[in-house]
């Protein structure tokens, strides 16, 4: 479908601009949403890759991959699903490279972690994989009230152990004790969905 651009396209949301893409196919939609996010992307990028040539050549594959996941995904929030494929990317080039997380070991726990995320959540097949983790925040409400705060703050607001406890009073313990805990009540509500789903 050719559906000509409105003239007022750098008015539009981010929504907007999304359903526009979905509806017409014209990669200009996505262009404004490069223009707009571009710096936050090559951000996220310089802060787990550390160099210019490696995130500029992220950056851009990232955006490109967005002419496709856009098309199969609902996305509510664009900019906070934006930094989470983001990211994901960026860990997955560490899950590829041993050599890079050597370099870095300041990241080997949260590396640990998103694997452990992605494993325990059965996510690491899925091929609707962004997707999924707006299903897994859905989920995360469905936890006790503890459990939900720690694991917000750990894997959504990707806050390290030290600022969980200095957000919430809670000692390293009961912090590792709900994120341990939170993860496998998640991994049952999750797995209780696709059972119900496949009904």
């Amino acid at each position: 479908m050719n559906l000509s651009l409105p003239e007022n396209i750098q008015s539009l949301s981010d929504g907007e601009l999304v359903s526009n893409y979905r509806l017409t196919g014209n990669n200009l939609f996505v262009g404004e949403l490069y223009k707009r996010y571009l710096h936050l992307v090559y951000g996220v990028c310089m802060k787990y890759l550390e160099n210019t040539e490696d995130s500029k050549d992220a950056t851009e594959e990232i955006f490109i991959k967005l002419l496709v996941d856009l098309k199969k995904h609902e996305v509510a929030h664009f900019r906070g699903w934006l930094h989470q494929v983001a990211k994901n990317y960026c860990l997955m080039q560490f899950r590829k490279d041993k050599t890079r997380i050597e370099k870095r070991p300041e990241l080997q726990e949260e590396l640990v972690a998103f694997m452990e995320w992605d494993v325990n959540l059965h996510l690491d097949n899925e091929p609707n994989k962004e997707g999924q983790l707006l299903g897994v925040e859905a989920a995360i409400r469905q936890l006790p009230p503890d459990q939900r705060t720690c694991i917000e703050l750990f894997y959504l607001q990707e806050q390290s152990y030290q600022q969980v406890m200095a957000a919430t009073g809670f000692d390293f313990k009961q912090v590792k004790s709900f994120i341990q805990n939170g993860k496998r009540n998640l991994k049952n509500i999750i797995s209780r969905q696709h059972a119900a789903q496949r009904r």
